[in-house]
Formats: C-alpha cells, sequence, structure tokens
C-alpha cells in the first residue's frame, strides 16, 4: 500500500480488516488481525451500532455519539491478544511488540547483525573508519582489519535520539539508556589504499574466545586516482549520509559531476559532501576531479523567469537556500575570476552580490525585491548552469487577486491501491480527499483563478507523477489535500485538527496563514504547522502546501470530516484564506 506523503503514518499502514460493515456490525479497521509494532501502545479504530457497549478484553471503551472508537491500549513486548466485543459479535486481534534493542547472545558471542559496518564501506587515506559489536557485559572485544587490531570499548551509556515521527505525536525525546554489552572503537590510521576485506572481530570472556567476520568489507580509496560520479537522474538526490532516512540537499540536476570521496552500502558520497544513490550516477574515471573557474554571468528575462546563466568548464554541484528576501546559491568546486555582470532592473532581482567563501565554494546572494519568493528552476545546457527565478503573477486591476492566477489542487491518495488514511467505519480519504478538493476547485474559480487538478477520480499517481505534474504546469500555487492519522503510538482519540506542512521557506507564509486561518474562521483545532520532506511539499517552481484538514481516525472529527455542509464550508473558508493570502502578498 502507497504512502503519498513520504511518512509511515497510520494512512500507509491501516487495512480493513471486514471486508465491509452492515449497519448492525462491530467492525474494526485497524489494527490488521494480525499486526506488528514497535511502539508501546496500538490504538483500535472502529464503530458498532451507538446501543449497547463495546469491550476490548471486558473493558468498556468510550465512544462517539455515532458509535465510532479509537481507544489507546498498552503493549507488552511479544504477544499481546485482544478480544473485541459488542453484543455477541467478536474480533480477535494479535499484536506483536518487538523489541528495539539488540538480542544479547547466548554465552560468548556476538549478537546478530550487531557488527558494523554491515554493508560495505570507501573512506579517503587517515579517515576516522568506526568499528561497533554487542557482546556479552565485562567481555574483551577487538577488531582486525588488515594489519591492524584495535580494541573496542565498552560503552556506559547510549543516548536513543527520538524517531522522526515522533514530532506528530509531541515524544520526541531523547532516551538514555544502559549501554552494556555494547562495544565501539575508531581509527585514522587506515592510510595505504587498497581493499582491506572484511573486519576480522574477536570476543572474549571467561577463558573463551570466539571470532566472526563482519558483514561490509573496508576499503581505502587512492588519493590520485579518481573516480567521478555524473548524475544520470533528472535531479539526482542528495542526502546528508548514506541512507534514505538522512535528510536531502538541494538536489543535484542532470550532468553534475564531482569527484568521489566515499562509498557505504548503495550511496556514494561527493567531495562536497552530499550522498547519492549509485543508481542515480554513472562512474567515470579521470586524470583530474571536476573543477571549474566562473568569469561572466549571462541575464535574460523569458516569460514569467528570469534566468541567470553561468558558463562553467564542467557542471558542479550547487545548493539553494532561501532567505526572508534572499536567495543564496553556492556553486562548490568553482573558483571566480568574475569582472563584469549585468543585471537589468529586474521584476525579482533588486541585487545580485558575491563572494569567495573559501577555496572551492562560490556564493551568490540574490537580494530580491519581495520577501515573498514564487519559485526557482536548476538545470544545466551542457556545461552552462541556468539558475531561473520566477516573476511574482501580475496583479490585474479590480478586486479580484485570484484573477490570472494559476492553481493547482492535489487530492491526496486514489485508487483501491491507495486509500490513503480510514475512517472508523473504514471510508478511505481518497475519496474525501476529492469531494472536497472538487469544491475548493469550484470556489477558487469563482475568485477568478484557473485551476489545474492533478486527478478527477480514482487515478492510480504515484507521488513523483504528482509532482511532475505540477512542474509542468508550472502554477502559481499548489495545494495537496489530505486527511492526517499518526502512528501506532499517537493518541487517535484525543488528537484532532488543522495541520500543515512546508518544505521550502518560500511555501512557509502560505502554510502559517492557512493554518491561522482556518482554524480561526472555522474554530477547528489546530494541530500545527510543520517542516517536512514531503513529496508533494518539494516542488521549487512553486510554493507548495501540503494541508491536512483533519483526522481520519477521531471519532469525533470524523463526523465534521464527512458532513457534506461541513465540507462546503470548508472549502468556500479555504478558498477565501488563499484569496486573503494572495492580497496580503501580492
Amino acid at each position: 500500500m502507497r504512502n503519498l506523503l513520504g511518512l509511515a503514518i497510520l494512512g500507509s499502514a491501516m487495512v480493513i480488516t471486514q471486508s465491509a460493515r452492515a449497519d448492525s456490525s462491530l467492525f474494526l479497521a485497524y489494527p490488521p488481525l494480525e499486526h506488528k509494532t514497535t511502539a508501546q501502545q496500538i490504538f483500535f479504530i472502529g464503530t458498532a451500532p451507538p446501543s449497547g457497549d463495546v469491550f476490548i478484553n471486558d473493558q468498556k471503551i468510550q465512544r462517539s455519539p455515532a458509535g465510532h472508537f479509537a481507544p489507546s491500549l498498552p503493549l507488552q513486548i511479544g504477544e499481546n491478544q485482544f478480544t473485541i466485543r459488542h453484543g455477541n459479535q467478536e474480533i480477535q486481534v494479535k499484536v506483536t511488540r518487538e523489541a528495539t534493542t539488540p538480542q544479547m547472545p547466548q554465552g560468548v558471542g556476538f549478537a546478530p547483525n550487531s557488527l558494523t559496518p554491515a554493508v560495505d564501506i570507501a573512506r579517503m587515506p587517515g579517515e576516522l573508519v568506526c568499528f561497533s559489536a554487542v557482546a556479552p557485559a565485562d567481555a574483551t572485544v577487538s577488531v582486525q582489519i588488515g594489519s591492524q587490531t584495535l580494541s573496542l570499548m565498552p560503552q556506559g551509556e547510549v543516548v536513543e535520539l527520538p524517531a522522526n515521527l515522533s514530532a506528530l505525536t509531541e515524544e520526541n525525546l531523547p532516551l538514555v539508556r544502559n549501554a552494556a554489552g555494547h562495544y565501539e572503537g575508531c581509527t585514522n590510521n587506515l592510510t595505504v589504499p587498497g581493499n582491506l576485506g572484511q573486519p576480522k572481530f574477536q570476543v572474549s570472556l571467561n577463558g573463551q574466545t570466539r571470532s566472526e567476520m563482519g558483514g561490509g568489507r573496508v576499503e581505502i580509496l587512492s588519493p590520485s586516482q579518481f573516480q567521478v560520479a555524473e548524475v544520470t537522474a533528472a535531479a539526482g538526490v542528495a542526502r546528508t549520509g548514506p541512507s534514505s532516512e538522512n535528510t536531502r540537499l538541494t538536489p543535484l540536476p542532470a550532468g553534475t559531476r564531482s569527484r568521489i570521496t566515499g562509498r557505504e552500502g548503495d550511496f556514494l558520497r561527493l567531495e562536497y559532501g552530499g550522498w547519492i544513490k549509485a543508481d542515480e550516477v554513472k562512474v567515470l574515471s579521470t586524470g583530474a576531479p571536476p573543477r571549474s573557474i566562473v568569469r561572466s554571468l549571462g541575464y535574460r528575462q523569458v516569460p514569467n523567469w528570469t534566468e541567470i546563466r553561468f558558463p562553467l568548464e564542467t557542471p558542479l554541484p550547487m545548493t539553494v537556500q532561501q532567505g526572508e528576501g534572499t536567495l543564496t546559491l553556492t556553486l562548490y568546486n568553482a573558483t571566480a575570476e568574475t569582472q563584469t555582470i549585468r543585471l537589468d532592473d529586474d521584476p525579482v532581482i533588486k541585487r545580485l552580490d558575491w563572494e569567495q567563501r573559501e577555496p572551492g565554494r562560490l556564493e551568490y546572494t540574490f537580494n530580491l525585491k519581495s520577501p515573498q519568493q514564487w519559485g526557482y528552476k536548476l538545470r544545466y545546457e551542457g556545461t552552462t548552469l541556468v539558475f531561473s527565478l520566477r516573476h511574482p503573477p501580475e496583479m490585474r486591476s479590480g478586486s479580484r487577486p485570484l484573477a490570472g492566477m494559476k492553481i493547482a489542487i492535489d487530492p491526496g491518495h486514489g485508487s483501491p491501491e491507495d486509500l490513503g488514511a480510514r475512517g472508523p467505519t473504514g471510508y478511505p480519504e481518497k475519496d474525501v480527499t476529492l469531494i472536497v478538493s472538487k469544491l475548493l476547485r469550484d470556489e477558487l474559480q469563482k475568485r477568478g483563478a484557473t485551476v489545474y487538478m492533478t486527478r478527477e477520480g480514482d487515478e492510480d499517481l504515484w507521488p513523483l507523477q504528482r509532482v511532475e505534474m505540477i512542474e509542468k504546469e508550472e502554477p502559481n500555487l499548489a495545494l495537496s489535500v489530505h486527511y492526517n492519522a499518526l502512528p501506532d503510538s499517537g493518541d487517535a482519540m484525543n488528537t484532532a485538527g488543522v495541520g500543515m506542512f512546508w518544505y521550502h521557506p518560500q511555501a512557509h507564509g502560505l502554510a502559517v496563514f492557512l493554518h491561522n486561518y482556518l482554524v480561526q474562521k472555522l474554530g477547528r483545532p489546530s494541530y500545527g504547522v510543520f517542516w517536512n520532506s514531503l513529496a508533494l511539499a518539494r516542488s521549487t517552481v512553486t510554493p507548495s502546501v501540503l494541508l491536512e484538514l483533519g483526522f481520519m481516525i477521531n471519532p469525533n472529527e470524523f463526523e465534521w470530516i464527512v458532513d457534506p455542509e461541513a465540507q462546503k464550508q470548508l472549502a468556500a473558508t479555504l478558498a477565501d484564506g488563499v484569496e486573503e493570502w494572495v492580497r496580503t502578498t501580492r
């Protein structure tokens, strides 16, 4: 089942445990009849006729006037059996809570899957390389790599950081736990290039010794034999570290080249610091790493955009950072020989400043005429970097601020393969997002906007397909309409309200404004405003916001969500909010 938001929330995990709900039947929407989780609790989302009581393991539970329920119950490590009963109807559920700490070995040995590095790694000579293992407390643990033997030291305690999703449930506090049996050690003495093979770990206790080979090989790269990664994906996903859990950096346009300075699993580290998946690049062997000087810059205006062109000797990596009235483009492995820059009076740019921050890092700061930014694009044409800045929407005469504006609406989820979150009755998110999106479309059109919809029915669309559709249309605003759910550790009964998600700073003001507007005008609870790397918020060509308009899993808010009159009022108020934001921004 798809998770269009990029969040491992309930909306991607829920399954309907019964094929249909009859009016007189007990119905459980979540969890599945057999479910595994690492959470300390689990909530039960479902419904039954309002008459009579519902019991879980003989404990009466609270329900809404319509008969819906969403209690949370604690879990023990291992199997937890639950019986849900209404009258003579019963549903049996087994929830297995899995431990998050390593299973300690029996006797002298290592805990399963505890040896790191667990995947092949490559580092530069003299770079720090670290090893770890879980073994019995009070043991002596070492690792042999190449001709060196390194002692691994016992750790007194370990700080476990909260998962990203914990910000959604206000549980994001670090956990300090006893680290008995956890051993770590690092060395920077691996200086000779070559493949050192798998590390050999050894544990000794009470006169017994056991050895085990690590899962990943260690390679030291040559500082003089250069391998270069050239991005082949349309927008290479650069990250802060070697996993899909690491934070995204500015995407690298196709053609970007950078020296490879490390490997870990299927990720490559590029010289400027970003990591990218190996399948998004091709690897070249060259006599020198990619470098370029920067002389003159090109400038031109095209319809709706200003283009700044950077002629380079080779396509280089870059990052973009938006600020309050500024936008900074940083080129890596670049050196300025700039003497003259032409910049006419421009609809977007007030002034362009540049500075060689340090060798190989060249910053261009665009001082903008308005604090609100409307979009940007990056691409390479051969070895020329083309950086495009979006012009503000043209203000037309009259009192209709949305006249002439194009607004994209993305009704979240869609198709039987992607239902989204489900309410207590099993009603899917995909249906209500489409209903409200069409109502919103009609309201925006009444106010003069041209509206583009990513789907009009039950189309089966992946998140990136939706993003590509939006970027092709280049609307002035993009709104992705969703309804919310929670991870297992959340409180479904007591969590409700409007939430907004943004990624690029150009969308922050819109997200805050719409959140406050809906909360105040409709009297809805506030769930909050969140920065998050969601696909439908990541488009750079326009301010893009993902709206979570209420919680499908909250028994009481669900009734408001599916109320036709409330849906009409919500769409009209949301359109008013968009209009008011544009009026105060343009």
